[in-house]
């Protein structure tokens, strides 16, 4: 679902200052449309579903302002006016907030006034436009520990732990490098839980505006500052009997992070503008990208790491767990062949060459990798080679993997079969399961366990 785009409506009898007050707008880069008349106004608004904010001129002939932001507002409740009024009619203005206008400019207009009161009603919009985004997202993409790929032995430690941990109502933080699937996790635990019925919010602490993050978290009341038109509920109100999704918690100012202290303490919040606090029912699970140590001495309070991190997962690169290099390139592959109705594989060489590879980017390159250069081809039946994936690779980070990490180098081959038989370890022996988690198809295991055991295939 894509969110609406925020419009402004200017109207006006003046059309040569209806038009310089349109192209002002969208010179700040603002949607905007234009009417001469109450009549045309009304017909703009019941065209464009968009229109947030409206700019009514008091004095029109056939309706005057008044009488048409009361019939705006009867098409749309929620909409913010903005009556506009010569200096000798400031009174008639102030009539018009006490009937419901939000503000009102003089003319002739200043343009850094009327750019000043227009922007802060519309990041008031924006912000709106964004929870309601996530309140309309709250039953997508939900996932379980089943749609996670993985067969090693570093990743099932990670998975049975989370398992345990969606048992409980404690908080979680996950750590890992970009691109390493923590967000996935994060929503096993959710999809697992006793909340699972209950929305999942993500939030990017990074990309939280500093003036506006204690009323994106947790809303604001009508009238607590220029712009607040109505209530609006914030993201752990929206997230009631579910879970709130703190992506990259390190970057989340330490004064927010004190405010946000106190909710998770107290159980409670209270809106900007609220003289009242309201209950909190979301649990918590974090996220960071950054090192345990790095992130708790210089990112995080230290009360508010306790309070974030009872339980603490770290999901490993994908440099350190080899065999699912192997598994989800096929998963990736096989993603790519239904997405473009047609067969695509990958040749021996190509997986030796993903196994020689750092992969600075995770799971998420990799899926990238497959998915680059499946789009570039319309062969049916298709095999991704070494020649198809190596320009595709970052070859500033090196090309191989640091035996540090992979420790004795393994054949292909012996990694492969290793893959099988943890997949069949989790699987718990059946083998349509084992061949979903390996991304192949259960003849292709059937045909592998007859290669590396005949008499027990």
């Amino acid at each position: 679902m894509k969110p609406k785009q925020n419009t402004i409506l200017v109207v006006d009898d003046d059309v040569s200052l209806a038009n310089t007050l349109k192209d002002l707008l969208q010179g700040q880069g603002y949607s905007a449309v234009s009417a001469f008349s109450g009549d045309e106004a009304l017909a703009a608004q019941r065209d464009n579903a968009g229109i947030c904010v409206a700019l009514v001129d008091l004095m029109m002939p056939f309706m005057d302002g008044l009488t048409l932001m009361e019939q705006l507002h009867k098409q749309n409740p929620e909409l913010a006016v903005v009556v506009m009024t010569g200096f000798g009619t400031i009174e008639t203005a102030v009539e018009a907030m006490k009937r419901g206008a939000e503000d009102y400019i003089t003319k002739p207009f200043e343009r850094e006034a009327v750019r000043r009161k227009i922007g802060r009603l519309m990041e008031v919009f924006e912000l709106r436009s964004r929870v309601e985004q996530l309140e309309a997202n709250l039953h997508e993409g939900r996932g379980s520990f089943e749609s996670l790929v993985f067969v090693s032995p570093a990743m099932q430690k990670v998975v049975e732990k989370a398992r345990t941990a969606a048992e409980t109502q404690a908080p979680v933080l996950v750590l890992g490098e970009t691109g390493t699937g923590k967000e996935k996790l994060a929503r096993a635990i959710h999809a697992t839980s006793t909340r699972a019925s209950g929305p999942f919010i993500a939030v990017n602490c990074g990309a939280l505006p500093r003036e506006l993050v204690e009323s994106e978290l947790f809303g604001f009341r009508r009238g607590a500052f220029t712009g607040a038109y109505c209530d609006v509920p914030g993201i752990f109100a929206s997230a009631r009997g579910g879970t709130v999704f703190l992506d990259e918690i390190g970057e989340m100012p330490k004064e927010t992070q004190v405010k946000l202290l106190r909710v998770l303490q107290e159980k409670e919040l209270r809106p900007v503008g609220s003289a009242k606090s309201v209950s909190v029912d979301a649990r918590i699970i974090s996220s960071t990208n950054r090192s345990h140590a790095v992130l708790r001495s210089e990112f995080l309070r230290e009360d508010f790491y306790f309070r974030i991190a009872t339980v603490v997962l770290e999901v490993p690169p994908l440099r350190q767990r080899s065999e699912d290099i192997l598994v989800l390139a096929q998963h990736f592959a096989r993603e790519a062949s239904d997405r473009y109705d047609r067969q695509i594989e990958l040749s021996r060489s190509a997986f030796e060459l993903l196994l020689r590879y750092t992969f600075p980017g995770n799971i998420r390159e990799l899926q990238n990798l497959i998915e680059s250069a499946a789009a570039v081809s319309k062969e049916d039946p298709q095999t991704i080679t070494e020649k198809d994936l190596k320009p595709l690779l970052d070859t500033t980070v090196g090309p191989s993997v640091p035996s540090s990490d992979l420790g004795q180098p393994l054949a292909l081959d012996e990694l492969e079969r290793k893959a099988v038989e943890r997949a069949l370890r989790l699987a718990q022996g059946n083998r349509t399961k084992a061949a979903a988690l390996l991304g192949i198809s259960r003849d292709t295991l059937y045909r592998k366990l007859r290669d590396y055991n005949p008499a027990r295939a």
